[in-house]
């Protein structure tokens, strides 16, 4: 499946440093040292360790979509047809082959190149879900890090195809001689599985026990304990349970009350969603190097995901590409205790209802009816349809499949909706969506199916306060009117209210403008709400509003995962206060940032990136020089901290940096490319291509280097290979007119040139 960046840069880059989770605020968060890696991988046992005393969970693991996600490449977890046949772009040929070892790779050939063999080396994904099964590839390159390739295969289709996100924005499309190599997003391939900072990821979703991090001096350290989804992925790491109950077994030890591993049965609501929400709902990032069985909130945040602004619609259903998130925005969660277990057995992945009890199918009214025990004495009287028809059931008419709109409509990625809405014909018209009704009804328009709906069940249940706030901005609404249209601290739930006021914190919050009474007091109860997403934004809100009001102090007594929150709040309204030209302000939020997290190397890392693009070339050395005193292992920053020396003419100091950066990471692809950068405007050819060479063989999908290996090509009369890179990097830039003018320019001089 593919994913997209899910926020703005800051918390894309929020690298936290470590330290105890509820820990004083004035301590240095790098005191304590992460937790260790390898540590924490000897702390699990393997999903095969439970089969002997867990059978029949173990079984029904095992044939599930869960234990069947992906794995290591066999003619058991791949589907997609490796027997030669030629995928063909109108710029290359991709042959799926299996090669001489037995091994499953993509051989791509370009005119002009030599041919370059992708090994996979793990599959993800076997095509088995009902509105769109897909599956992808992933390899491992020269780095260390293991990504996914643009080749992807769609089951309901029998089609290759790929995402065009970033390069044409079609969405998915089935591979055709009209598609260039490039159009496709992933290629050449960057998005990495596994967390790690600087790269484009998927986090550990799509694996088990993913851990991906900086050897430094030889790059990455990809691992994963498996590609399917395994019984420690849910349970956490149960080495010391395994130890327990064997030597209890045997005999060598008495019962115990602690048996090594937490029960998944004791959960509350919160905790049961967040086991399945792990991998089932966007997250944005507060803190990077989780390891596998820690406490995933203290990382990440579904709900700080919501500042992209483009994955939800106003009534919480996606708008672009998400998973099931939109749970959080069901009645039957708001209003209710609903989780994913209550209608999803958690083992064999297959239906039960509330009381446990197996149903045989997804479209088993009683997932419905044992809440809502009143539409089953007499279904046609609530359906208006036949008991027997498809329209009787439930999950027809309030839990439709959804083509993501992100993905477009070219490959069948629909979606079951979560969010469980009562069926609004006319607003689904409105928000680009189509009805459960249209579904079935093509033959009607979606003013015909309003009207149905309102001659057979009248007024339908009011939408959500803040889902209305939010239907009736207008790009000219006043900061009292939005106030008052989008904060609702009464309102059931969470979602929405961290919505609205997401929307409105950075819509109308203002540095040191004063909130009238109805907003301030509005966002003082959500800064008392039990829940820290919800409490964090508030609090930053206040903060902006007012940065000499007690919000800084109270959360100062925040616990750090809700401070991680509170600082990622304000390090994105900083960077919408620079984009704005308000540096002063920018200023003040992320210093309100690192007051509640002082001895954080990212925030240090965001104050310099934001001094140096404002070229305040002093102060911004000062705090990247700052994040490297916390942690000396981090190669971008190093990157960041030469280019600001270069901007100051002290190319000595630059190269120094890029140099450091090198050997953390052999393969930082914009070192070398700055590097070259330096030989260039030295008159260095030779240094420059050398250079230039190592940041694409590094890094191939960075344009700039293709470019500006082409420049220093064409300039040492090397006009055939000039052109070669120089089509590379239009390919990977095709909106950069600028550079098609120059590369138009060397494809003429390389034309008149006799031949050799």
């Amino acid at each position: 499946m593919r994913s997209r960046q899910l926020a703005p840069a800051f918390l894309a880059a929020l690298v936290v440093g470590c330290g105890d989770r509820d820990g004083d605020a004035r301590g240095d968060l790098h005191a304590e040292p992460q937790k260790d890696i390898e540590a924490a991988r000897a702390e699990f046992a393997g999903a095969e360790s439970c089969q002997g005393c867990h059978a029949e969970k173990y079984a029904a693991w095992a044939s599930s979509t869960h234990g069947r996600a992906g794995g290591e490449p066999s003619p058991e977890t791949v589907i997609a047809p490796f027997d030669g046949t030629p995928i063909v772009f109108s710029d290359a040929t991709v042959v799926p082959m299996m090669d001489s070892a037995s091994r499953y790779v993509f051989a791509v050939r370009q005119e002009g190149r030599s041919e370059r063999r992708l090994t996979v080396d793990g599959v993800v994904g076997g095509g088995h879900l009902l509105g769109g099964g897909t599956q992808g590839f992933v390899t491992r390159v020269l780095d260390g890090t293991v990504r996914f390739m643009p080749f992807d295969y769609s089951r309901q289709l029998d089609r290759w195809f790929c995402s065009t996100t970033g390069r044409r924005d079609a969405g998915w499309v089935p591979i055709t001689t009209e598609l260039a190599l490039a159009d496709c997003g992933d290629w050449p391939p960057y998005r990495v599985i596994g967390t790690a900072a600087n790269f484009v990821n998927c986090q550990g979703c799509h694996g088990s026990q993913v851990t991906t991090r900086l050897e430094p001096g030889r790059g990455y350290r990809t691992e994963w304990t498996t590609l399917a989804i395994n019984c420690e992925s849910c349970h956490g790491p149960a080495r010391r349970h395994v130890e327990t109950m064997t030597a209890v077994a045997s005999g060598q030890a008495v019962a115990v009350a602690d048996i090594g591993l937490a029960s998944r049965a004791t959960d509350g609501v919160e905790e049961s969603l967040e086991v399945c929400f792990q991998c089932h709902a966007l997250g944005a990032t507060i803190k990077d190097g989780h390891v596998p069985g820690e406490r995933l909130s203290d990382y990440s945040s579904h709900l700080l995901a919501l500042v992209d602004g483009t994955n939800y619609l106003p009534d919480g259903r996606i708008a672009f590409f998400a998973y099931q998130g939109t749970h959080l925005s069901s009645a039957c969660y708001v209003d209710g205790a609903m989780t994913c277990v209550s209608c999803h057995e958690p083992h064999g992945l297959g239906y039960w209802d509330i009381n446990r009890a197996p149903l045989a199918s997804v479209n088993d009214d009683r997932q419905c009816t044992e809440c809502h025990a009143s539409k089953e004495v007499d279904p046609e009287a609530h359906t208006f349809h036949p008991p027997s028809s498809a329209g009787a059931r439930c999950v027809s008419c309030h839990m439709p499949y959804m083509q993501h709109p992100g993905v477009g409509d070219q490959v069948p990625f629909a979606r079951s909706d979560h969010s469980i809405p009562v069926p609004r014909p006319e607003l689904d018209d409105r928000l680009g969506l189509t009805s459960a009704c249209q579904g079935c009804h093509a033959d009607r328009s979606e003013a015909e199916h309003q009207l149905q709906v309102e001659r057979w069940w009248g007024d339908l249940k009011p939408l959500g306060p803040v889902t209305e706030g939010l239907l009736s901005l207008g790009r000219t609404t006043g900061r009292a009117l939005a106030a008052r249209l989008l904060l609702h601290p009464e309102e059931p739930g969470v979602k929405a209210k961290v919505q609205g006021l997401l929307v409105f914190l950075r819509g109308w919050v203002r540095p040191g403008a004063a909130l009238d009474s109805h907003a301030a007091e509005s966002i003082r109860r959500m800064a008392e709400s039990p829940d820290p997403d919800l409490r964090a934004l508030a609090l930053a809100a206040l903060y902006v509003a007012d940065p000499s009001g007690d919000a800084l102090k109270r959360a100062l007594r925040e616990p750090l995962a809700t401070r991680r929150r509170f600082a990622a709040a304000l390090g994105i309204l900083s960077q919408d206060m620079d984009a704005r030209g308000d540096h002063e302000g920018a200023e003040r939020a992320l210093g309100g940032a690192r007051l509640v997290l002082p001895g954080d190397p990212a925030l240090a890392f965001a104050l310099g990136t934001a001094r140096g693009g404002r070229r305040e070339y002093g102060p911004a050395i000062g705090a990247l020089e700052e994040s490297l005193e916390i942690d000396s292992a981090q190669p971008a920053l190093l990157v960041a901290l030469g280019v600001v020396r270069k901007e100051l003419g002290d190319t000595a100091g630059a190269l120094g940096e890029f140099e450091r950066a090198i050997s953390l990471n052999p393969y930082e692809g914009q070192a070398h490319m700055q590097i070259g950068n330096i030989r260039m405007r030295e008159g260095d050819l030779t240094g420059a291509i050398s250079a230039y060479e190592s940041a694409i063989e590094g890094a191939p999908e960075l344009a700039r280097a293709h470019l500006n290996l082409a420049l220093a090509l064409a300039r040492s009369g090397r006009m055939e290979e000039a052109v070669l890179h120089g089509r590379e990097a239009i390919a990977l830039r095709p909106k950069e007119q600028d550079w098609r003018a120059t590369v138009a320019r060397w494809e003429a001089a390389a034309a008149m040139r006799p031949p050799r």
